[in-house]
């Protein structure tokens, strides 16, 4: 057996010596030749390799192997928004927030930088410990598309928001803006598309969740859309099997959704990685539990179904899968060349020195001009709500301002989750004690975030605040709803909303409203909403900025506030941004990516996961703000819409007597499909325009920007027939024009106004 291998590799050498791919040193060998490709290289080294050693490097803490000059590597790392978890990096709003700017190009730049720093995490690395640990390699588990489907998920903090094509629109920035320029030698990262596939939640159920009975429609046009695009439009190197199944099928070892869907029709060539301990799930008790026991055969069915990388350490149990016979070396063999031609690809097995990457300067980490980027990311991000009467902006002079709430004095709030660690923070009140000066503010936090429940604590701690009359320790434990009497002031900036220590990646939190990382109540906190309800009965003017990673049911909060503005978890430079909008330095233009729904009634059930009811594009209530809604310090009008065979120019004017930007939006209806969405979401463009001056703004058409769900087909394809094109500011403020358009054989089409 093994002189057979060896006259193979001999022969495989001359091969490629003959096709021109040999270096001018004889003495190395062709996986060590950069002149081939990472293809040729990984085929060649995964034939030197053992059955032992190949299982070794599929799990993603890979052991070294020196024999070959393989070096120690970690495939788990994050840059969800910036590089994360690995020390000192740029800070950048929550992906929620960037989606809310619906500026794609701004997005690219960001990722652009976190790609810089995340690659510096790596070479610092490399030199200190001639490795890469966690979280300072080169294959980064971002971005999550899923489509945040229930404002009750607690991870929808990390998605691009509710709608498939904007969700698509900004995963592409990402991607691209991690992995480098397309051509280049090396890639400067590897981006991955998680949580493949429909996933959005419960949290707490999601290592034995299964999303049934999902008809074809929503797997296509809702939960695939994003994955679908992204895969066929870019060149995405790692794609993330999620925790849940469907229908019954664990999605780690689902062979018609990595095979049949992912690969066969969608011709992905990448890795697929699971989430982290999902394989477990397949065979342990308490879980999805397929195979009860059954290890060996568990983890042939990932790698027969097409998971390539176990997040976890299951996967040694393939060797014992050979011995029974339940998969075979050849399998293997498949998933380990696709893993060394993607560290081939990054560079990561040459010397550092050969890679250009490797040469960008340490100096870029935190550097003056991302945490720039940073404050114009959280600018844009900004979404305001409110604003009566125009009280916004503020004077920055002659007013006693009363910055008030949980998330006034907290820098923790601005971050998120899977983040960095900033090498400064602007908090707030930081912000507005810099711009209208320190002697003007007054600081009190007014209340807690949320209200403890009392029913879920521990039973120690349940005895203790039972008995206690400390009112500091009640205060630390969240039970007071009130800390602080209500100072004198002209106004009062009430900064709260809920906080990433309640809502996120399955947590445990004992508070009111919140439950495993979720939220069983979108509404505003008690303990917030009689605060807030208290201000306003000072008359005096109460400005809400609401920090939150999903949507808020603020419906009393539209009567106590007079102003709401919505800031996600803004990042390093949110305090600042805040700041700007508060007292004018910066005109808000961000929209909302989610729908702001009035209350818990008019939600449906969070384990439903069929769309009907659900996001803009089939609730049929009145929210309280839609999908695409934002205000603005000055007033845009829209003029009648033209409509080519390759785009739609829309003409608008700033009316206002402040410059400042605008949201364009368009939205298609295939006027015959009676039971698709009510619209969907299929360009838009950020501009801006001077006071007094207009634009005329346009819209491409793509390949995709009329299809719909045939359901004679069951695919996303487009159909001949009558459209209605709706264009405005947001999905609720829109004017028409009907369309015709004809499709053609060859997938292209032709389209006319009526």
């Amino acid at each position: 057996m093994r002189i057979k291998l060896i006259a193979v590799i001999g022969i495989a050498a001359l091969c490629l010596s003959a096709c021109g791919g040999s270096s001018s040193d004889p003495s190395m060998l062709p996986y060590q030749n950069p002149k081939l490709s990472a293809s040729q290289r990984a085929e060649d080294l995964l034939s030197r390799l053992s059955l032992e050693q190949k299982v070794s490097l599929m799990v993603y803490q890979s052991k070294a192997i020196d024999e070959f000059g393989i070096k120690e590597y970690n495939w788990w790392n994050e840059a969800l928004h910036g590089a994360a978890r690995a020390g000192l990096a740029t800070v950048f709003p929550q992906t929620i927030g960037m989606a809310a700017s619906f500026d794609d190009a701004l997005v690219n730049q960001v990722f652009d930088v976190a790609s810089t720093e995340q690659r510096i995490k790596f070479i610092q690395e490399r030199q200190e410990k001639g490795k890469s640990s966690q979280y300072h390699g080169l294959t980064v588990w971002t971005p999550n598309i899923n489509i945040f489907r229930d404002p009750r998920w607690g991870r929808g903090q990390e998605t691009y928001g509710e709608d498939p094509f904007l969700t698509a629109k900004m995963g592409y920035a990402v991607v691209n803006g991690l992995q480098g320029p397309v051509g280049s030698k090396y890639n400067k990262l590897h981006a991955c598309l998680k949580h493949f596939a429909v996933h959005s939640g419960p949290e707490s159920e999601r290592h034995r969740f299964s999303a049934d009975d999902v008809s074809a429609r929503d797997l296509q046009e809702t939960y695939l859309y994003a994955f679908e695009k992204l895969v066929r439009t870019t060149d995405v190197k790692e794609v993330m099997c999620a925790y849940n199944s469907i229908d019954g099928d664990p999605c780690c070892t689902n062979d018609k959704l990595l095979t049949k869907i992912l690969r066969e029709d969608w011709g992905y060539k990448g890795i697929v990685v699971s989430d982290c301990w999902a394989i477990n799930d397949v065979f342990m008790p308490n879980a999805h539990n397929v195979y009860p026991n059954d290890i060996p055969t568990a983890v042939s069915d990932a790698v027969l179904s097409g998971t390539d990388l176990e997040c976890g350490q299951s996967y040694s149990n393939l060797i014992k899968g050979v011995e029974n016979g339940t998969i075979k070396e050849s399998d293997i063999d498949v998933s380990v060349k696709r893993l060394l031609k993607a560290r081939f690809e990054l560079g990561e097995m040459d010397p550092d020195e050969t890679v250009s990457w490797n040469q960008i300067d340490v100096k870029k980490l935190a550097s003056d001009e991302h945490d720039a980027l940073a404050l114009k990311m959280a600018r844009e991000s900004m979404v305001l709500l409110q604003n009566n009467n125009n009280v916004l902006p503020l004077k920055k002079s002659g007013l006693k301002v009363a910055v008030l709430g949980p998330n006034a004095a907290d820098s923790v709030v601005l971050a998120g989750n899977y983040n960095g660690t900033p090498r400064k923070s602007v908090t707030v009140l930081e912000a507005i004690q810099k711009m209208v000066g320190a002697e003007n503010v007054v600081y009190a936090k007014g209340c807690n975030i949320a209200k403890l429940d009392l029913n879920s604590i521990p039973q120690r701690l349940s005895n203790t605040l039972g008995n206690a009359h400390d009112a500091g320790l009640l205060a630390r434990m969240g039970v007071m709803e009130k800390n602080d009497e209500i100072p004198e002031a002209d106004v009062y900036i009430f900064v709260g909303g809920i906080s990433p220590r309640l809502e996120g990646e399955e947590m445990r939190v004992n508070y009111e409203g919140f439950m495993g990382g979720d939220r069983t109540s979108i509404e505003l906190p008690e303990t917030q909403r009689e605060y807030l309800a208290e201000l306003h009965q000072t008359g005096k003017p109460v400005v809400f900025v609401s920090m939150s990673g999903s949507a808020l049911a603020l419906s009393p909060e539209t009567q106590s506030c007079d102003a709401i503005l919505q800031a996600w978890y803004a990042g390093q430079e949110g305090g600042q941004a805040i700041a700007e909008v508060l007292f004018g330095d910066y005109n808000p233009a961000g929209r909302l990516p989610v729908t702001f729904y009035a209350s818990d009634d008019q939600l449906g059930d969070f384990h439903d996961y069929n769309m009907a009811g659900h996001t803009y594009r089939y609730f049929s209530g009145k929210p309280l703000y839609s999908f695409g809604y934002g205000l603005s310090y000055t007033t845009f009008t829209y003029g009648a819409a033209k409509v080519s065979s390759s785009k739609v120019i829309i003409p608008i004017n700033n009316t206002g007597s402040k410059d400042g930007d605008e949201v364009v939006q368009i939205y298609i209806r295939r006027d015959a499909d009676v039971d698709g969405p009510k619209m969907a979401l299929r360009g838009f463009q950020r501009v801006s325009v001077k006071a007094g001056t207009g634009a005329n703004v346009e819209i491409e058409f793509d390949e995709d920007t009329f299809k719909t769900f045939n359901e004679a087909t069951g695919k996303m394809q487009v159909v001949s027939g009558t459209h209605t094109l709706y264009y405005g500011p947001s999905s609720d403020n829109l004017q028409s024009i009907s369309v015709s358009v004809k499709a053609k054989s060859n997938g292209k089409y032709t389209v006319k106004a009526i």
